[in-house]
């Protein structure tokens, strides 16, 4: 989609485009992406594009919503395409199968211009084909990737597009992904045209957050809480004394304490641990790292500590959570640790 492309099969005109679909893939994110190559069609008058649904085994895929798509072909069919994008969502990270990892491989070998939305990336990388490229995954599991895959050059931005690779975020970020690619394929105009049609009031820039601002998000418009949350998040592993972070932004700590009861209704030491404890749960549920490692991940220097703060806040220890997780989809014990809880608000990705 963002390379010359290098197949004639079908009609010059028409690009062809499989959609590989993971189970518990994003819904949003599929169709995001697939809608936005019809309205190039119809907007355009010509047959732009085609698009195949591909499952392993060419049976219907469960979406993380619960509903069946039907799949046009299985797993063999993707070397008849030019461009193949994965589509994953929830336990991205659990996925592994070995044959379609060398598919994937093999595909990569041959030239196909591979691409994820939403987790898909975490598919990529399991398969080994994000190796010495840059790529970008849905912000809730940034974390998570970052520690299971150390050596990947990944970003939190909206899109990312290197070589025959390219990645976006989950939700609608798979119709921005798309629109660039119709825009550099056939026009800024076409491009802004299915824009109108979606009811967007822009094209998102690839190097957008993905994020709402901080600011917007936390209903407050004072800018130095702003800024001190802002640093509360990027300094989860080791944590900042408050002493430092009042310090950062110009206030004392009494001052940075009032702000916080007034604006937040809580105290800075509460609402840092919570962003923790918080991330604590997310590296739990989709990684697999040791539970001491996830107590240094999130800034606890003692896993007892850990452990009781953990049950505080979430009602369990984190040995209980994971145990709890393996019940619920009857994992099989040597499967521990490796399911991943489906978080609050994630099935509406």
């Amino acid at each position: 989609m963002f390379q010359p492309s290098q197949y004639t099969s079908g009609p010059a005109s028409t690009e062809r485009i499989a959609f590989f679909l993971v189970p518990k893939f994003s819904m949003i994110a599929f169709t995001a992406a697939l809608e936005a190559l019809r309205l190039a069609n119809r907007l355009s008058g010509k047959a732009l594009y085609s698009w195949h649904v591909v499952s392993k085994d060419g049976k219907p895929v469960e979406a993380s919503n619960g509903l069946m798509l039907m799949a046009d072909h299985a797993l063999d069919a993707l070397d008849r395409f030019p461009t193949a994008i994965l589509c994953s969502g929830i336990d991205a990270h659990l996925y592994r199968d070995e044959g379609v990892f060398a598919r994937l491989r093999r595909l990569a070998r041959q030239g196909v211009e591979i691409g994820a939305v939403c987790t898909g990336s975490h598919v990529l990388a399991r398969a080994g084909l994000l190796q010495g490229y840059r790529c970008t995954i849905h912000w809730e599991n940034l974390g998570s990737f970052t520690e299971e895959f150390p050596d990947i050059e990944v970003s939190s931005e909206l899109i990312e597009v290197d070589r025959d690779r390219f990645t976006c975020a989950g939700g609608i970020a798979a119709a921005d992904l798309m629109l660039h690619a119709i825009a550099q394929r056939h026009g800024q105009e076409l491009a802004a045209a299915i824009s109108d049609q979606f009811i967007l009031d822009r094209i998102r820039d690839p190097h957008d957050p993905q994020r709402v601002p901080l600011r917007a998000r936390l209903g407050i418009g004072h800018p130095k809480l702003v800024e001190v949350v802002a640093q509360m998040e990027a300094s989860q592993e080791e944590p900042l004394a408050h002493e430092e972070l009042a310090r950062r932004v110009g206030l004392s700590r009494r001052q940075l304490e009032r702000l916080f009861r007034r604006f937040l209704k809580t105290t800075p030491g509460h609402y840092y641990l919570k962003l923790r404890l918080t991330r604590a749960r997310l590296l739990l549920t989709q990684t697999t790292m040791a539970v001491i490692d996830v107590a240094l991940a999130c800034g606890f220097v003692s896993a007892s500590h850990f452990s009781k703060c953990y049950r505080d806040f979430h009602g369990r220890t984190p040995r209980e959570e994971r145990r709890a997780l393996e019940a619920a989809m009857g994992a099989e014990p040597e499967a521990r640790g490796q399911l991943r809880l489906e978080m609050p608000g994630a099935r509406g990705r």
